[in-house]
Formats: C-alpha cells, structure tokens, sequence
C-alpha cells in the first residue's frame, strides 16, 4: 500500500493537536510556531490550518500571520480550563490592590501555559502575550516551572531573549527554577520587559498542588517594596486557593 494522505483518525489527531497548541501559545500563534510546538514540517500542518480556520475552530489575526481559537472553541474553553472568579474572590483582590501602588494579578497554571484570571484594572499588563509564550522569563512562569518536576519539557529548543537581562542558557534557568523552589515564590528583573519586575506566590488547591499565582508588578527600582509584600501575598494566595480550587 502506498504512502498517502493520512487518514481521518490521525487527521482528527493532528487537528486536535494543532488547537491544543494555539491554546497553549497564545493569540498570534504563527505556523512556524505551531510546527515547532508539534515538531512536524510546517507544509505538514498548512492545510489543517485552513481548514480549522474555514470551520472557526480557529481565526486569523489582524495581521494575517498567526491564529488565534475561534469562536466555536473560546467559550467551551475558557470554561474548562479557568476558574471562577467569584464575589468573594474579585473582593480580596480589589482590597489587596486599594493598599498597594503595584499592578496585582491572579494567573491560572495550565499543564504547560498560563492564563490571566483576574486582571488589575488600573495596571494593564503590556506583555501580556510574551509572558504566556515566555515562561522563563516572568516570575509567573518560572513559578509554573518550578511546580513541574519535567519543567524542561515546557520549553522550546531555544530561549527568546525578550531583553538583555533574560536567562536565555538552560543551566542558569534551572539554577533560578530550584532558587524558586527553595525560596517558595518566584522573582523575575527586567526579563519581560526593561525596568520592570515581579513577583509570583504560588495558589495551591485543596491538595497542597500548585495551580496558580498572585503575581506582583511594578518598577524594578521598587523590587524591594516589592518583594516585601511576598508575606501579604501568601495570606492572599491562600485565601484564594479554596475559592477558586
């Protein structure tokens, strides 16, 4: 029997795969990129796109170079993978960020990705999408790395330098993912962006599972106003854990 198309099982496969790694990499994701994810030949996957895009599992950027999940998968997916933000919830945060001059935010950790759950209103994240595709340089995402025992998994072959700060070699990352560790919260210093740093306290669920973060951003000229709220963070994030996990 001779090499052909594949067929509609491996075809559904790839299809589902192609979705899990726009959802992982974030609106923008381009071929190239979806290839990599899938470490497949682009021209493997280029028919699938489009065809996706024609039935609006996915849609096309603005710019027509990458993909975003479509409409008939935003809703079903958003409701699957992200918690609620109840009153209670929305609440503590609000209270938290009304005593701090910080941009304070709640992410929710996905096996190999982040999501925002609850932005600050009045401190806009700008990389917002850097940060989702670049976990090793937020303090979010290396908290994200540090709870994974094969964190090495999560990344690509080679580390985008966002700026001239961020680790790019795997032996220093995993120096920072085991610091994270020890140190129970997560720091990152113009890695994301110049002048800026944060920090990430873990959210654990019922089961002690780290399965999100408070994360704290501001000036890094202001990382040890900062890093003093770690304390003032933890007793949020755990009052959090049970609402949201």
């Amino acid at each position: 029997m001779g090499m052909g198309r594949p067929g509609a099982g491996e075809s559904i496969a790839r299809a589902m795969q192609i979705i899990e790694a726009v959802g992982d990499l974030g609106p923008g994701a381009t071929s190239r990129e979806i290839a990599d994810r899938l470490d497949v030949p682009p021209a493997n996957i280029y028919r699938l796109l489009n065809t996706l895009a024609v039935e609006e599992y996915l849609v096309r950027t603005a710019d027509l170079r990458g993909f975003a999940l479509g409409n008939r998968l935003n809703t079903m997916v958003h409701s699957a993978v992200t918690p609620y933000m109840s009153s209670r919830a929305q609440e503590l945060c609000e209270k938290f960020r009304a005593s701090v001059r910080f941009g304070v935010y709640v992410m929710h950790f996905r096996p190999a990705t982040l999501r925002i759950v609850d932005m600050d209103p009045d401190h806009p994240l700008v990389a917002e999408h850097e940060m989702i595709r670049s976990l090793h340089a937020s303090a979010a995402g290396k908290l994200l790395l540090a709870a994974d025992s094969q964190w090495r998994e999560l990344l690509p072959p080679t580390l985008a330098a966002l700026t001239p700060s961020t680790v790019t070699e795997m032996r220093e990352l995993a120096a920072q993912v085991e610091e994270t560790r020890q140190r129970g919260y997560a720091v990152s210093v113009d890695e994301m962006l110049d002048g800026k740093a944060s920090i990430a306290i873990p959210i654990l669920d019922v089961e002690g599972v780290v399965r999100g973060a408070v994360t704290v951003t501001g000036f890094s000229a202001r990382l040890d106003a900062i890093t003093s709220l770690v304390p003032r963070c933890r007793e949020l994030a755990a009052e959090l854990g049970p609402l949201l996990y």
